[in-house]
């Protein structure tokens, strides 16, 4: 079990991002949260299988069709024994 947070900065926001890295997540098997940040940024984290949270970061550089990922920060973390993916 790993998690790590991720920022990603960028046109990231007003794209549907929140809601397509949920479905990702939830098709990975991966727990945690995505929310938007008053700079602009998106930040979630992710918990899981390391296979499967590697996905997620992988995932995150491009995001939805609509997003232009400018730049993607990744931190690990302990992981909190999070349940369920959910939307901030």
């Amino acid at each position: 079990m790993v998690s790590k947070r991720v920022v990603v900065s960028g046109a990231v926001q007003g794209v549907f991002f929140r809601d397509n890295c949920q479905r990702e997540a939830e098709s990975a098997g991966v727990a945690g949260w995505v929310t938007n940040r008053s700079d602009g940024a998106v930040e979630a984290v992710f918990e899981g299988e390391a296979e499967a949270v590697e996905r997620l970061v992988a995932w995150s550089r491009s995001g939805p069709d609509q997003a232009e990922v400018a730049d993607v920060s990744v931190n690990e973390q302990e992981p909190e024994g999070l349940s369920g993916f959910e939307v901030r």
